[in-house]
């Protein structure tokens, strides 16, 4: 009998809200879980920058990163810890380093996702280096973007081919705009993608561990208003594709903590969008959702911390490969995937954990989301974002849509 503590670390940025919610959570449920005849307890704390050896011990079990894909040093301390000290981490730092949505694309076209058609185009301006100008001349080969648009067929999407939050992503109706846009892009590598046009619905898939939020998705609306409060856009079966669709893409990848965004025309969801291992954690972009965010986090962490899940440093893909080899249609192909990701996952392991040491999350959290403390992070991530005339008003309304949350989840609980 040993009483154990378990640290989690928490690697931030600019985040605000979410680590704030996360820590008094952990502190309220003041756990003491007995687990293969231990008492195992939890400690919270914020990842700090600073010169370290490489041979120094890491002091946490489990981190939540969300800097790797940004910021280098931590993103070596991370590799380090994961490679020296059995580091748990969300994610693979490795695979966010080197997977972006080219790769993403292509894997996901291997497997049978019906990933719309996708093109690479040379960047129209280079960095100066002294090996450019022969290598260009050599084995460049003049082409007419034009040529590539119309074989896509308008309108398309062009975008880079890696980074995120809608960066660089515009519709182009024509060749004068394509070609437009492809002068503009100047050193940026760009994908051509065929647009999903018309579409009826655009869905992102939250997935953390073996959990799926599917949330209806308006990508024109303001950036506070993208993620909307809606039930029953999908059918049972459509939820279950695109859970199924989420944990493949994750798992593949290595990453406990991704969003998949599909859109759905003549009742296929094509996904368009799924490199996103730093998703939307901000009460400015979830509200509505933003409880269950937490939830899961703290869900998948805790249940990684107490069991010293171990980290899965080869991706190994064969498994997969062997089932998209099989001549088996899409929707069999896609629940085996699937099965290989709940297993990878220990699904069925989290649950029992849940349900057996977590039992009072969900009571702890609908009191927190009501209280003083709650309401001060919305307010503290808004005053960080917004200027100061539109700071009471939009404190207001994400908690009001937090309190919808705890309403909803009162008449009926899993909200």
């Amino acid at each position: 009998m040993a009483d154990i503590t378990r640290r989690i670390g928490l690697s931030l940025g600019a985040d605000i809200c979410w680590p704030l919610c996360y820590e008094e959570i952990v502190r309220r449920l003041d756990l003491a879980l007995a687990i293969g005849g231990d008492t195992v307890r939890f400690a919270v704390e914020r990842v700090t920058i600073e010169p370290f050896r490489l041979r120094q011990p890491c002091p946490y079990h489990v981190v939540l990163d969300r800097l790797t894909h940004w910021y280098y040093p931590s993103r070596e301390w991370i590799k380090k810890a994961v490679l020296m000290d059995d580091l748990y981490v969300f994610n693979n730092p490795w695979s966010i380093q080197s997977m972006e949505k080219q790769t993403t694309y292509c894997a996901m076209m291997r497997l049978g996702l019906p990933v719309p058609d996708t093109w690479m185009v040379p960047p129209k301006a280079y960095e100066p280096s002294a090996d450019l100008e022969p290598t260009l001349q050599r084995y460049a080969r003049l082409f007419d973007i034009g040529v590539v648009g119309r074989e896509l067929g308008y309108p398309l999407f062009m975008k880079p081919y890696d980074g995120g939050a809608w960066v660089g992503v515009q519709k182009i109706d024509g060749d004068e705009q394509l070609r437009s846009r492809y002068e503009e892009s100047a050193k940026r590598l760009m994908h051509l993608q065929e647009a999903v046009a018309p579409f009826d619905l655009f869905v992102r898939g939250i997935g953390i561990g073996p959990q799926v939020r599917l949330v209806r998705y308006d990508a024109e609306a303001p950036l506070h208003a993208r993620y909307e409060v809606a039930r029953g856009f999908v059918d049972a079966e459509e939820a279950a594709l695109l859970t199924d669709m989420t944990l493949t893409i994750n798992t593949f990848f290595g990453w406990d903590f991704n969003s998949c965004e599909a859109l759905r025309s003549d009742g296929v969801f094509h996904p368009i969008d799924f490199a996103n291992a730093c998703p939307d954690s901000q009460v400015t972009s979830l509200h509505y959702h933003f409880p269950w965010l937490i939830r899961s986090l703290l869900r998948w962490s805790l249940f990684c911390a107490a069991t010293r899940r171990p980290m899965r440093r080869c991706l190994d893909w064969a498994p997969y490969y062997e089932i998209a080899d099989r001549d088996l249609p899409y929707r069999e192909k896609l629940a085996a995937y699937a099965a290989i990701a709940r297993e990878r996952l220990d699904a069925d392991r989290f649950e029992e954990f849940c349900a057996r040491h977590l039992s009072a999350l969900d009571e702890v959290l609908w009191e927190f989301f009501g209280s003083d403390l709650a309401r001060d992070a919305v307010r503290a991530k808004v005053t960080a974002l917004f200027p100061a005339h539109e700071i009471d008003r939009f404190t207001e309304y994400f908690w009001d849509k937090i309190q919808q949350w705890r309403a909803d989840e009162s008449a009926s609980p899993g909200s």
